[in-house]
């Protein structure tokens, strides 16, 4: 079925990239010489340092808290628990109630003070923050404090935090569940499945992840003025200091957000950071700078984790093995306090991509958030489509394999046409355009597909098994979708562009200079960025690769007003009609002569030698980049030791800026979903609640040797229609594919074996041993 057209806003005018599309990043420039400016390299005159203690505990009663001990020890300035905050008014950090529970009530979980009242809720729950005058001081004051705890019973896990007699988090959220949400149409989906020729049964963990950013948290509290800065790495600088105004009680402009680089965020770094409220307080209490500086095993433990999610799904297909409705239900680990984007990733996020690039007519979903001794879940490279889009592709992988249809033909039988957009979806989102059957084509010939018996004969030559998996998939990108940009020039000619998005190592620096200078036809050296300074620049921020369609649009827009007002200047200037003056090589010219006068001398016309424009633009819909991955990969039998043989990936991601930036996005997504598929898990000790991965020790991410030459192609001929530049946005598309690849690849080696299922991440010893069962 059809769905009225959403409105156009691609103009194939607005920005045509030319030769700049392989220009190399300008940042790296700077970073890769050890130039850049991060969260720990800044230096505050009389600095204090904040060192905070944290709940050993991952269930349990606060009954004391002596400071005594650190007080008096050499250096500490101050100590503070959750009741000298609440005396001067701070309050919880807000997180949006956007879901409800089943009764109808709002959604409930304990909230998110800065430090832990009355109850600590997981391992890692900051009690007391401790300032010394060095860092090494505030770490020995605070060995010295004393908590006395009285120990809870504690559940870690969503499927036991659901069952009958589970120990209960929070009185509000009766059986652990803090809110759900319901798609699609029930009886239909019923109906559906009762005239089922076959149908296809799975049950699957996609499993809880750390994100192991490069750079660890750090932030920096400066009070000066009556306004309070705090210098960190935040993918959202606007609602982190609209979320500190929040929680101290003020008003945005008596805040100010400041970050430099950012080595990585993944979704882990967006809101607002319990860590950064606390520098905040600090440095308004004391009346001096306040850092602190997570170390990597405080990030393990308490920075946000990612994925989660328990699902026990089922589809429905006729004889022919097309599809004919879907039923999912997930149970959600939202951890014990949620942060902003607990909730929403499996509540929401999930629902808006799990049919994927298929037609699927019925969907029955029941999506529930449970509240478990662990910390928070949020945001992760992808935020809920790699887990929607991986059990879609679990799904209609076994059900060809049950029903004996080549993995291929499976797909391409169920694979939404051209003709059905724009389509509808059942979580209430509209497709706009795609060609879905020509990526899964492009995939099997650039692959080799059908030279593959030729490779796993040689495999088996050298005693290895050899297997390959396939996956199509669909992301959504587009969150929040208005955005702002200002562009300034002065009298020397100089541009500078002020933009909400932030950058954290996707290239923004290098994407937006390319777009200004093809707009106003002027070199790069005249371009400057700015980013991160919420005085300076303010938007919705980096998240849901949204920065190229929506932030990207705006840029251009903005060059296009900043024509249109030079325009308007110059024929003052020339003394001309502004319907005569023309816009080339950075020049404005009356037409039919050669009178011009560039943007410079416009600016120094002006009262305040300079001028501003500023453009927004929203987006009509979200964008859906899409695409096909393919894997091969042999396995060791006898130590069970997965390697990497081959990886290819066609994508659609609409237009492309810059080709380098792209396939660098996208080989960075395929490393963090292969290391989700292979190595990676957070596992917290079933009686306890204690974090058993809180190292690189216990916890594995991949490495660079670990991966192949990768093959990766685009295809830019179906452009989003909804934002000027018809760009669809990479930055997490390359996970969304790899997750399901790798797994197929691996269990299509292991099927002789009589495998047929294994819950990620497939380690050598899990492999090893599925091989000793079968």
């Amino acid at each position: 079925m059809n769905s009225p057209a959403p409105a156009i806003q691609f103009d194939p005018e607005s920005a045509r990239f030319g030769a700049s599309r392989s220009q190399k990043r300008l940042e790296d420039d700077r970073l890769l010489v050890g130039k850049g400016l991060f969260s720990d390299d800044r230096r505050f005159e009389g600095e204090a340092a904040m060192v905070l203690v944290r709940s050993q505990h991952a269930h349990a009663r606060i009954v004391a808290v002596d400071l005594s001990a650190a007080l008096a020890a050499p250096g500490v300035i101050a100590a503070w628990t959750s009741a000298d905050l609440r005396a001067d008014g701070v309050k919880a950090i807000p997180v949006p109630p956007l879901f409800k529970r089943a009764d109808g009530q709002p959604m409930s979980a304990p909230p998110r003070t800065i430090l832990a009242e009355e109850r600590v809720f997981y391992v890692g729950h900051p009690v007391v923050a401790v300032v010394a005058q060095t860092r090494q001081q505030a770490q020995d004051a605070a060995d010295l404090v004393a908590v006395d705890y009285e120990a809870l019973p504690c559940v870690v896990d969503a499927r036991q935090a659901v069952a009958p007699g589970a120990p209960q988090l929070w009185a509000e959220a009766p059986g652990n569940v803090a809110a759900e949400t319901r798609y699609g149409k029930p009886a239909e989906a019923a109906a559906a499945f009762a005239r089922a020729a076959h149908v296809t049964e799975i049950e699957l963990h996609n499993q809880r992840v750390i994100a192991v950013a490069m750079e660890p948290r750090c932030a920096i509290g400066v009070h000066e003025g009556g306004r309070a800065t705090v210098y960190t790495q935040c993918q959202q600088p606007t609602t982190a200091r609209d979320l500190l105004a929040a929680t101290f009680g003020g008003k945005p402009a008596e805040f100010r957000i400041v970050n430099g680089d950012i080595g990585g965020g993944f979704g882990m770094k967006t809101g607002l950071q319990t860590e950064e409220a606390l520098v905040a307080y600090g440095a308004r209490k004391l009346g001096r700078p306040v850092r602190w500086r997570g170390d990597r095993s405080e990030e393990f433990l308490a920075a946000h984790m990612g994925r989660d999610m328990r699902f026990k799904a089922a589809l429905a297909l006729d004889a022919q093995g097309r599809i004919l409705a879907l039923k999912l239900h997930m149970l959600g680990n939202m951890g014990a306090v949620p942060v902003g984007s607990s909730a929403m990733v499996p509540l929401m996020m999930v629902a808006k991509v799990v049919t994927s690039v298929y037609r699927v007519p019925a969907v029955d979903y029941h999506m529930q958030g449970v509240l478990t001794n662990t910390m928070a879940t949020g945001a992760y490279r992808g935020a809920g489509r790699p887990e929607g889009n991986f059990v879609m592709e679990r799904l209609i992988e076994r059900a060809g394999r049950e029903m004996g249809i080549d993995p291929v033909q499976i797909r391409m039988r169920n694979l939404l046409q051209p003709a059905d957009f724009p389509h509808p979806t059942h979580a209430g989102e509209i497709y706009d355009t795609g060609d879905f059957p020509r990526m899964l084509e492009s995939l099997v010939r650039l692959s080799d597909w059908q030279g593959f018996e030729a490779r796993r004969t040689e495999s088996a030559r050298r005693g290895r098994l050899r297997g390959r998996g396939l996956s199509a998939y669909l992301e959504w990108t587009g969150a929040l979708p208005t955005e702002t940009v200002d562009i300034e020039v002065d009298a020397q000619g100089h541009v500078t562009v002020f933009s909400g998005t932030q950058a954290m190592g996707q290239g923004l620096e290098t994407s937006y200079v390319q777009l200004i200078t093809e707009v106003l036809q002027i070199p790069a050296t005249g371009i400057t960025i700015v980013q991160g300074d919420t005085d300076r620049a303010n938007g919705v921020g980096s998240v849901g690769s949204r920065s190229a369609f929506i932030g990207g649009s705006a840029v251009v827009a903005a060059g296009r007003t900043l024509i249109a007002r030079g325009k308007e200047l110059a024929a003052d200037a020339l003394e001309a009609a502004p319907a005569d003056i023309e816009f080339r090589g950075g020049r404005f010219f009356i037409a039919g002569t050669d009178r011009s006068i560039g943007l410079s001398e416009l600016a120094a016309r002006e009262a305040n030698l300079r001028v501003r424009v500023s453009a927004t633009q929203t987006p009509s819909t979200p964008s859906w980049p899409n695409g096909a991955q393919a894997c091969e990969v042999e396995i060791d039998p006898d130590t069970g030791t997965v390697e990497l043989a081959r990886v290819t990936s066609v994508d659609d991601i609409g237009r492309i800026i810059n080709y380098m930036i792209v396939e660098g996005q996208i080989q960075g997504g395929i490393a963090q979903g292969v290391g989700q598929a292979l190595y990676e898990q957070a596992v917290y000790d079933a009686e306890s609640g204690q974090l058993l991965t809180g190292s690189l020790m216990d916890y594995c991410v991949p490495r660079a040797d670990q991966f192949p030459p990768m093959t990766n192609a685009f295809d830019e001929s179906v452009p989003c229609q909804t934002n000027l530049l018809g760009v669809k946005g990479c930055g997490e598309i390359g996970t969304i594919g790899a997750m399901p690849a790798v797994v197929h690849a691996v269990l299509d080696a292991l099927a002789e074996a009589g495998v047929t299922h294994l819950e990620m991440p497939l380690t050598p010893e899990k492999v090893w041993r599925a091989l000793q069962r079968n």
